[in-house]
C-alpha cells in the first residue's frame, strides 16, 4: 500500500513480465488479485468481531491481540504441517534478512494490531478503521520519501496533503464528528505500525530475495504473542462474561479469518501486485468496516465523519494515481530507450 518510485526492481520486474507468455501470467496476477480482495473483506471484518467481544465482556484490546497473534500462529502452523514440501524454490534466504523480516513484522504487527483493536474501543469501529487505513498511505509514502528515496512528486504531495487535511476534520469535529482524539492517536499509532510492516517489506524486496509468506507470517504472529503476553496479562487473560460460547466464537473467528487467513493471502498477494493497486483493493476494508458498523452495529456517521472520510480515501485514490503515472512513465522512456539501442545496432 505504498507509493513507490521505480526501482530498477520494478523495471526488471515489468520487462520480466512483459516477455512472459500472457497465459502463463494472467492466472497469477488474477489469483494475486482475489487473494487481496479476500483479505481486504476480511480484515474489514476484524474491528467489527473486536466491537462486539468488547459489548460482551471485559476482555482488553492487548488481550484480544494476543490472542489473535497465538490462535492466529496455531492455524498457521497446522497449515505449514500439512503443505507439501517445496522441491526447487531457490536459494535459501540468508539469516540476517530473515531475522530481520521477522522480528521487524512480528513487533509492527503487535503494534498495528494492538492499537488498532485500542483505537476501536476507543472511538468506534467505521473511525478508528477509516483513521487507520488513511493514514497508512501517508506514512508509508512520507517513509518511503524518507528511508528509501522514493519521490512523492506533486500528486504525492497533494495527496498526502488531502490526508493530513482529513484527519484534521475528524479530529476536530469534536462530538458532532463522534471522534475521540485519543481514539485518534491510537489509530494512528496502529497506521505507524501498518506501515513499518509495509515499508520493511518493501525494503528487503529491493534485493530480489524469496521468502515464503506463509513462514514469514507464522514467525511473526509468534514474536507478536510473545511481545503482547505480559501486558495481556495485566489487562486480563480471561474474559469475565455472561455470554461464554458466544465471546470464545467470536475469538476463534478473529483468529481463524481476518488474522491467519487474511495476512496469508495479503502476503501471497501484494507479492505479485504493484503497490498501487494494492492501496485501491485494500479500501474494502474501510468500506466493509463502515458497512457493518452502521448496519450493524448501529454506528452512526455525521458529516464531520463522512468529510474527513472521503478526504482520507482520495488521498489514498491519489497516491495510487500517483504512482501509476510515475511508473507508465518510466516504462516508456525505458521503451523508447530500447529501441534506439536496436536502432543503432
Amino acid at each position: 500500500m505504498s507509493k513507490t518510485s521505480p526501482s530498477s526492481s520494478d523495471l526488471s520486474f515489468a520487462s520480466a513480465a512483459s516477455n512472459a507468455a500472457p497465459a502463463a501470467a494472467t492466472p497469477a496476477v488474477g489469483r494475486s488479485l482475489l487473494c487481496l480482495v479476500v483479505a481486504g473483506i476480511a480484515w474489514g471484518t476484524a474491528g467489527a468481531a473486536a466491537s462486539l467481544i468488547f459489548r460482551g465482556s471485559d476482555l482488553g484490546p492487548l488481550a484480544l491481540s494476543f490472542w489473535r497473534s497465538a490462535g492466529g500462529l496455531v492455524l498457521l502452523l497446522g497449515a505449514l504441517a500439512l503443505r507439501p514440501r517445496r522441491t526447487g524454490a531457490g536459494p535459501a534466504e540468508p539469516r540476517r534478512r530473515r531475522l530481520i523480516r521477522i522480528l521487524g513484522t512480528g513487533i509492527s504487527m503487535a503494534v498495528f494490531q494492538g492499537a488498532y483493536f485500542a483505537a476501536v474501543e476507543a472511538t468506534g469501529l467505521a473511525v478508528g478503521t477509516m483513521v487507520t487505513l488513511g493514514a497508512g498511505p501517508v506514512l508509508i509514502a512520507v517513509g518511503a520519501r524518507l528511508t528509501l528515496g522514493e519521490r512523492l512528486g506533486r500528486g504525492g504531495i497533494a495527496a498526502v496533503a488531502g490526508a493530513l487535511a482529513g484527519l484534521a476534520v475528524l479530529v476536530l469535529g469534536g462530538e458532532s464528528g463522534g471522534v475521540r482524539p485519543l481514539g485518534a492517536a491510537l489509530a494512528v499509532l496502529s497506521a505507524a505500525g501498518y506501515s513499518a510492516v509495509t515499508l520493511l517489506t518493501r525494503w528487503l524486496g529491493r534485493d530480489g530475495g524469496a521468502s515464503d509468506a506463509l513462514s514469514t507470517t507464522a514467525w511473526a504472529f509468534a514474536i507478536g504473542a510473545v511481545g503482547l503476553l505480559p501486558a495481556a496479562i495485566v489487562e486480563g487473560l480471561v474474559p469475565h462474561t455472561a455470554e461464554p460460547l458466544r465471546v470464545l466464537g467470536l475469538l476463534v473467528y478473529v483468529a481463524a479469518v481476518p488474522t491467519a487467513l487474511a495476512y496469508a493471502l495479503y502476503f501471497t498477494g501484494a507479492a505479485a501486485v504493484r503497490a498501487a493497486t494494492v492501496s485501491v483493493i485494500m479500501l474494502l476494508e474501510p468500506v466493509s468496516a463502515s458497512l457493518i458498523a452502521v448496519t450493524a452495529l448501529g454506528e452512526r456517521l455525521t458529516a464531520a465523519t463522512v468529510a474527513g472520510t472521503l478526504l482520507l480515501l482520495a488521498a489514498v485514490v491519489g497516491l495510487a494515481t500517483a504512482e501509476t503515472r510515475t511508473v507508465a512513465t518510466s516504462r516508456d522512456r525505458e521503451a523508447e530507450a530500447e529501441a534506439e539501442s536496436e536502432v543503432r545496432v
